[in-house]
């Protein structure tokens, strides 16, 4: 019931008489489910059966109702309410996508993944030394027969505000010689060149508005290309999301308008890998320069409920890169609605023997292959680096998250032994092992949305069905009365337990201030400092005050300054905020759980007065209360977790607020030694600020923050309930006294209901039966070996190298 909590309801006047959308056609339906084995796809056939049925019986009513009530110039209230409950779960999506983020830098190995695990080589471009993906990459399956892919650009305004910046930060940069301009500047002069040729580096904010771009730019700016085959749309798109050296000067036309491209969104056709309703997310670099294409790639990171953090097995021991994206990824899990967090290491047929020997301790068995050496060296790296990000994740969320309780926290995978197999099985690459977490999550997910949403339905249709009761037990009214009361009671103890709820950030929050004040002169002198001096920084540091304190480069790392001298603060409320937000047993610091317990102190109360007073002759309406609670409090936690990154980010916001005048005249400077008065500009001026209680005000805003989420959520559960309640009431009240006829409908619908046991435990015994057939199949044999290494060694033995094992594919139901 989301628009009760979350959005506006649909208009009476507009919707009331609309007709509901129409169903999948069976055979487009069937096509969904080619990406599974054939004991799941019975599985999911039986909940879309269930799922379309139901559907089928809630037009069928709709219709009836609209039909009743079609001629009547006033329509009652209650009937309102109830054809556009109908209509909004009619229209309800099937299923929301899954977003899973593949988030790494450049040359990690994300693009080649996706290829792996969509069957198509070379599909999206590979990094090498000069080409990379340039943009954020949204690759699906779809229900058709066709390929397709859709090019958003920059909107004019949106291109302005970026072409502003670029030529300030440009100004008076054309005298430096090439050695001297720093990163920041030579991204700046790429873009412009690119889009309107050599030269326009020199040129002026307002002559680059008068000149003419190379590439052709669409008024709709999306570009639609589409394919028959897969390869041919990979080369219809290479131009877009490809990044040739910025020495290179492209004479492809689609190339120059590179600079425009927000993000790209690819639709596969039919495919047996991926079901449909999965979203890979190629997510390049950290960040971007322009601030709506910023703003996109940290929503992005945002909506995606997996994050994959990529990092190549060369790069995974002590590189700086993948652990910025981990703690980007741990911040996601905090703001977005990200549940699930796994470091995916590339590359891990990458290993030289002679060298891996040598540092080998003595005392193991012996390697006889490349492929043990290999196999070894990967179970090694998942147990070191599960245990550290674990420990990780443990000081970041609360002990309860889902995170933390995931099997597999570490992949290893070698995409290029995918499609070669000459030294791993295709299995010992990983590869089926990521697909199959994709589909279990997908039959999850798909399992508990038809639950929910065939209950929910059967809760409506037992409400219609009672409209129509010939009479009304004499004392109803007081039953009706005696509940508002116990609500209006019960409300008030939900406000004061969400208050002790919140109450427990204080002393944290408090803390981190106080860390803050005493650290941020040497947090602010980090980020200032570079090891080879001033030398070109001073341009990037240009940047990053023409953006009040960020520079974000698809590049190039990553500098928030306000996030960095509010590190302090979130490193003590991260475990405590998380833990407000989690689900789980009720606990005075944890949210939902005390929803939870609101929601089942009234549906016990709407039971004992339905047992004590004999409510026989409309034990319909009962039931329906009861599941309706449930509804209108569901969609409380699609608000909580909106709300959620706005309180999340409003440290940083705030900081960056009161910082903005010292940014702002710190980015005029110009001329001599201007690195060193830019930076001495933004010490005064962060110094200045935290004198005037910089740090508490954040503190203060994200305490508004909450009290503002408490609120809103009590608002609207007291005007749900009530128009719930309203609904409910004797039939004088505000309901229509003689509707439809929807027996037949609502006999169906207990059908349905009943029928989701059936359905579940249908699963259940597939899945034994599956995992049965599985133990009593053989393993695969290894790859042949082209040359078998025999290595002398202290041990000899029989036993299997590491990590080659059958992975068992379960389903979840």
């Amino acid at each position: 019931m989301e628009y009760l909590v979350g959005q506006e309801p649909h208009s009476v006047d507009d919707d009331l008489f609309k007709e509901p959308m129409k169903k999948r056609r069976r055979s487009d339906r069937d096509q969904r489910f080619r990406a599974f084995p054939s004991i799941e796809q019975s599985a999911l056939k039986e909940y879309e059966k269930l799922e379309s049925r139901t559907r089928r019986v809630l037009s069928n009513t709709y219709q009836k109702l609209i039909q009743s009530v079609f001629l009547d110039d006033s329509i009652p209230n209650g009937v309102k309410y109830l054809v556009n409950r109908l209509l909004t779960l009619i229209e309800k999506p099937p299923l929301d996508p899954i977003y899973i983020g593949l988030f790494g830098s450049t040359g990690a190995g994300k693009s080649s993944l996706i290829n792996a695990i969509i069957q198509q080589a070379m599909f999206l471009p590979v990094s090498g030394e000069s080409i990379c993906t340039s943009c954020v990459v949204q690759v699906s399956s779809g229900c058709c027969e066709q390929y397709e892919a859709k090019i958003h650009l920059l909107s004019d305004q949106e291109w302005k505000e970026e072409l502003k910046n670029l030529t300030k930060l440009l100004h008076r940069t054309e005298e430096l010689d090439e050695w001297d301009r720093d990163d920041a500047v030579e991204e700046a002069v790429w873009k412009l060149r690119m889009l309107y040729g050599v030269g326009a580096e020199r040129k002026s904010y307002e002559e680059l508005l008068r000149a003419k771009p190379r590439g052709k730019i669409p008024t709709s700016r999306i570009i639609t290309l589409k394919a028959e085959e897969a390869g041919e749309l990979s080369v219809k798109l290479d131009p877009y999301i490809r990044t040739k050296r910025r020495d290179w000067d492209g004479e492809s036309a689609e190339s120059h308008i590179w600079p425009l491209i927000k993000h790209v969104e690819v639709t596969l056709s039919k495919s047996e890998l991926i079901p449909e309703g999965v979203v890979l997310v190629d997510i390049p670099g950290t960040g971007d320069f322009n601030s709506k294409r910023d703003e996109m790639w940290k929503k992005t990171i945002d909506k995606c409920s997996v994050i994959w953090v990529i990092s190549d097995i060369e790069r995974v021991s002590g590189g700086r890169a993948h652990e910025d994206l981990l703690n980007e990824s741990i911040k996601a899990c905090q703001r977005g609605f990200c549940r699930d967090v796994a470091l995916v290491v590339t590359k891990t047929d990458k290993l030289h023997l002679p060298e891996y020997l040598r540092e080998r301790k003595v005392g193991k068995q012996a390697i006889q292959s490349q492929r043990e050496a290999v196999l070894e060296r990967n179970e090694m790296i998942k147990l070191q680096r599960n245990r550290i990000l674990k420990e990780k994740l443990k000081r970041k969320l609360p002990t309860e998250s889902k995170a933390l309780g995931a099997s597999d926290l570490v992949y290893t995978v070698s995409a290029q032994e995918y499609w070669q197999q000459a030294l791993l099985t295709e299995e010992e690459t990983e590869i089926p092992k990521l697909r199959e977490y994709i589909r279990k999550r997908l039959l999850d997910k798909k399992r508990r949305m038809v639950t929910k949403y065939v209950t929910e339905a059967f809760g409506l249709l037992l409400l219609t069905d009672s409209f129509n009761c010939p009479e009304n037990p004499p004392n109803e009214h007081l039953h009706m009365s005696g509940l508002r009361r116990f609500v209006e009671e019960q409300v008030q103890l939900l406000e004061k337990a969400i208050d002790q709820c919140f109450a427990h950030i204080t002393r944290p929050l408090h803390e981190g201030v106080r860390n803050a004040r005493t650290s941020y002169r040497r947090i602010l002198g980090a980020c200032l400092v570079r090891s080879r001096g001033n030398q070109g920084f001073h341009q990037t540091l240009k940047a990053v005050c023409l953006k009040n304190g960020i520079y974000a480069s698809r590049t190039l790392p990553r500098i928030d300054l306000n996030e960095a001298i509010t590190q302090p603060i979130y490193d003590q409320i991260d475990p405590v905020f998380g833990g407000i937000f989690r689900a789980g047993t009720p606990t005075g610091s944890a949210l939902m759980p005390h929803i939870d317990a609101f929601k089942h102190s009234l549906q016990e109360k709407m039971t004992e007065i339905g047992i004590r007073n004999g409510w026989k002759y409309d034990n319909y309406k009962k039931s329906f209360l009861i599941q309706e609670i449930s509804a209108i409090l569901g969609g409380l936690e699609g608000y909580i977790l909106r709300k959620k990154r706005r309180i999340y980010e409003s440290l940083a916001t705030s900081v960056q607020n009161d910082l903005k005048p010292c940014y702002e005249e710190a980015a005029q400077i110009t001329g001599k030694k201007a690195c060193e008065k830019m930076k001495d500009v933004i010490r005064r001026g962060v110094d200045r600020q935290v004198a005037e209680g910089m740090f508490e005000r954040a503190q203060e805003r994200m305490q508004h923050q909450f009290q503002q989420l408490k609120n809103g959520i009590t608002e609207k559960v007291k005007g749900s309930i009530a128009t719930m309640l309203t609904l409910a009431s004797p039939q004088g009240d505000g309901l229509y006294k003689e509707l439809a006829d929807v027996r037949s409908e609502y006999k169906e619908m207990e059908k349905l209901h009943r029928s989701l046991r059936e359905v579940a435990e249908n699963a259940v015994l597939r899945r034994g039966m599956q995992e049965f057939l599985l133990r009593a199949s053989p393993s695969k044999a290894a790859p042949p070996q082209s040359m078998h290494l025999i290595v002398g060694a202290q041990h000899q033995g029989d036993e299997k190298p590491l990590g080659s094992q059958i992975v068992r594919i379960t389903s979840v139901l």
